[in-house]
């Protein structure tokens, strides 16, 4: 979730941040429960997002961890906006909706390397230039694989680096590639609804 909220001022804002002040900031009593992003030393505060995006991203959490455990891939799925560090100067510290880390140990704070997986689930006010910033940065940073999903179109669009964007539709069968091998599902099986019982 990208959307840019404005801040409020229960605590005085520094105009730039560095990551470690950053991490002080956002764990500040008066701020345990507001969101936010640092986007090359700015902070933005992000606004909660809804209860379809949430289970967008509960779906693709479960898919990726499916494939995970068949096919033994080393790594984990991380959810929540979990923060990695993107850039240290200017600080950058981004929390994608779902991502995938090739790594045996979970970092303690926020990861400091870029997931080889991340996704973005749209919500309805965003911005197309904010969104379009937080996928070159993800690109630029060692990223290699990041899927924009639009929850009102129910499409994905594929990002690589040095590649142009490609975007799939619900019938359409979303593959992970050189970067997640094995991992398939249907575009339309991450926007499934509840059914009753």
């Amino acid at each position: 979730m990208m959307t840019v909220a404005t801040l409020l001022p229960r605590a005085a804002i520094p105009s730039l941040m560095s990551v470690e002040e950053y991490w002080d900031f956002v764990n500040l009593p008066e701020n345990h429960d507001r969101h936010f992003e640092l986007i090359e030393g700015k902070v933005i505060e992000m606004s909660r997002p809804s209860q379809f995006h949430g289970m967008i991203c509960m779906e693709i959490g479960y898919l990726l961890r499916h494939w995970l455990g068949q096919q033994q891939q080393p790594g984990y799925i991380a959810m929540n906006d979990a923060g990695v560090i993107l850039h240290e100067e200017p600080a950058t510290v981004v929390g994608p909706d779902v991502a995938y880390y090739p790594l045996t140990e979970v970092p303690k704070k926020w990861a400091e390397v870029a997931p080889t997986l991340a996704v973005e689930v749209l919500s309805p006010n965003d911005k197309p230039s904010e969104v379009n910033t937080k996928l070159q940065e993800y690109l630029t940073s060692g990223t290699r694989l990041v899927w924009l999903i639009d929850p009102e179109s129910r499409t994905v669009t594929i990002h690589r680096p040095n590649s142009e964007p490609r975007t799939l539709s619900a019938q359409d069968e979303l593959s992970g590639g050189e970067e997640l091998p094995g991992f398939s599902c249907q575009v339309a099986d991450l926007f499934k609804m509840p059914t009753s019982a």
